[in-house]
């Protein structure tokens, strides 16, 4: 019969439970210090200061014939026309959409790394008029770059996605975490979710009315792109104000 207390027997593992345990306070520590380092360099690198970027999101099940999709690719066109870059999802529908409208408007063949920069997450395929890529695993980190890069913000008709993408925008200015930054919704698919806010949100005190101020309801090409190039002359005016100091 084996000694039990031979120093040459080899210890029991530890039980499936208690491995898991741990491997699970690793993650956690190493997700931790990550986005510990993610803060500090955050404080090092200020959002975007150089170049004036809208952010449009929306339905990716959006038909090419569909009236959504030429007014988004129309609005794309006129933005880009005007010296703003266009950040997408870089998937199909509105995206596409928004995407063929910046290359229309100012970009005919793929950028440098300086150029449009356009995001997605994860898989292989990239869409027409696509100029950039990159690639995120999460949706946070997705939107989080979208939030980092970008001077303003168009949210047209969508599911769950767009309507996660608006009201994370819209908690950010609530709380600002974001400067003044305009936030448009386009369209009156976003009525009832404005409503809601208003008449529960507001009303049961969980929030105040300011904050129904800070998205602007539009509902055509010519008002967003009125909003948004007001926007950008203030950014160029700073941006030269800057320069002679």
């Amino acid at each position: 019969m084996s000694d039990p207390h031979d120093p040459h027997k080899r210890p029991s593992p530890p039980p499936a439970a208690e491995t898991t345990r741990e491997l699970v306070r690793v993650i956690d520590q190493s997700v931790e210090q990550l986005w510990a380092t993610i803060e500090s360099l955050e404080r090092l690198q200020p959002r975007n200061l150089e170049r004036f970027r809208v952010s449009i999101f929306g339905s990716s099940r959006t038909s090419p014939d569909h009236t959504l999709y030429h007014e988004a690719r129309e609005l794309a066109r006129r933005l880009a026309a005007a010296g703003c870059e266009i950040v997408t999802g870089g998937g199909a529908g509105l995206m596409q959409a928004a995407n063929e409208g910046a290359s229309r408007g100012g970009i005919t063949e793929p950028t440098d790394e300086d150029g449009l920069p356009v995001r997605m997450i994860g898989g292989s395929e990239v869409r027409s008029f696509v100029e950039r890529v990159y690639r995120h695993r999460t949706f946070f980190s997705r939107l989080h770059h979208f939030v980092r890069l970008s001077s303003a913000f168009v949210v047209f008709p969508g599911g769950l996605g767009s309507t996660l993408e608006a009201t994370m925008v819209w908690q950010l200015l609530q709380v600002r975490h974001l400067p003044p930054t305009p936030f448009l919704l386009y369209g009156r698919h976003w009525d009832g979710l404005m409503a809601w806010v208003r008449d529960t949100v507001v009303a049961g005190g969980f929030a105040d009315h300011a904050d129904l101020c800070l998205p602007s309801r539009v509902d055509t090409v010519d008002d967003a792109e009125k909003l948004i190039l007001t926007e950008l002359e203030r950014f160029r005016t700073r941006q030269s104000a800057g320069r002679r100091i």
